[in-house]
């Protein structure tokens, strides 16, 4: 297996219009350049999977009023293309692994469907929530139909302003981890859909807010050894981290595991 560190800068241009209003003050077309596939730091792959860092702003997938995504990236980078097995809004950063061949697309989505591989978040939100690890049980309504919804946490720094969070799915419905964390008051900073529109409209000015506090951070995917694949998050956290200035005692460096975050739901 190959693992590179590349370096790149995949922070926005911050001369881009400015829209407010219902975005909260978030300046949501700043979030990602049209950048080619070779800006988009490779954290880990080997002769099955590739595992990008995705900067915020840049779609997955096409769609209606998508002129650029990952997978049209991968059509002109890669022969034969690279296949999606899972998703990232289009407004979060992180890990995100694409199969190279159709083989490893089947493999890799099974594994992704079954929830067998760890994926951890890193988000910043407002507040803090009461508990320093527990886990979240709300229904969501996805097109309609309610579905039960769990999302563990632990808070890794946190004051009455600001925490950072450190997040793992245990359900993936659409948008789960912004609206869990809306529901207990906590919005993710930034989000211009369950957040604090005020609040945001407020940190633009005063911290140059300008992007969802959301990372993908970790995967693990089952193997002998398993392959642990982790990402900081972009720079532009930095303010308001530091802003959650008090730390507290969380179980491990890499944050905590499901088995860990039940146990004390």
């Amino acid at each position: 297996m190959k693992q590179t560190n590349n370096k790149v800068d995949n922070r926005g241009d911050d001369n881009a219009d400015n829209r407010a209003g219902r975005d909260g003050g978030v300046d949501k077309s700043v979030a990602c350049p049209l950048l080619p596939l070779k800006n988009i730091p490779v954290v880990f792959e080997n002769d099955v999977c590739i595992v990008f860092n995705k900067p915020a702003g840049l779609p997955v997938q096409g769609g209606k009023g998508v002129r650029v995504s990952l997978d049209s990236l991968l059509v002109g980078a890669y022969s034969p293309r690279p296949f999606l097995v899972h998703r990232l809004d289009k407004d979060t950063s992180g890990l995100i692994l694409v199969a190279r061949n159709q083989k490893a697309a089947v493999y890799f989505s099974g594994l992704f469907a079954s929830r067998t591989v760890l994926k951890q978040y890193l988000a910043v939100c407002q507040g803090r929530p009461r508990e320093n690890s527990g886990v979240i049980r709300l229904s969501l309504y996805i097109k309609g139909e309610k579905r039960q919804s769990e999302t563990a946490y632990t808070v890794l720094k946190g004051n009455g302003e600001f925490s950072l969070l450190c997040l793992e799915l245990g359900t993936g419905r659409m948008h789960q981890i912004r609206r869990h964390l809306a529901g207990i008051g906590c919005p993710v900073l930034g989000d211009d859909k369950y957040g604090n529109f005020s609040l945001n409209k407020s940190l633009r000015k005063t911290r140059r807010l300008r992007r969802l506090l959301l990372h993908a951070s970790r995967l693990v995917i089952p193997a002998s050894p398993p392959v642990d694949i982790s990402a900081p998050p972009p720079d532009y956290f930095e303010g308001f981290v530091t802003a959650a200035a008090d730390m507290t005692d969380a179980p491990g460096k890499k944050g905590f595991t499901r088995e860990d975050s039940m146990s004390k739901g």
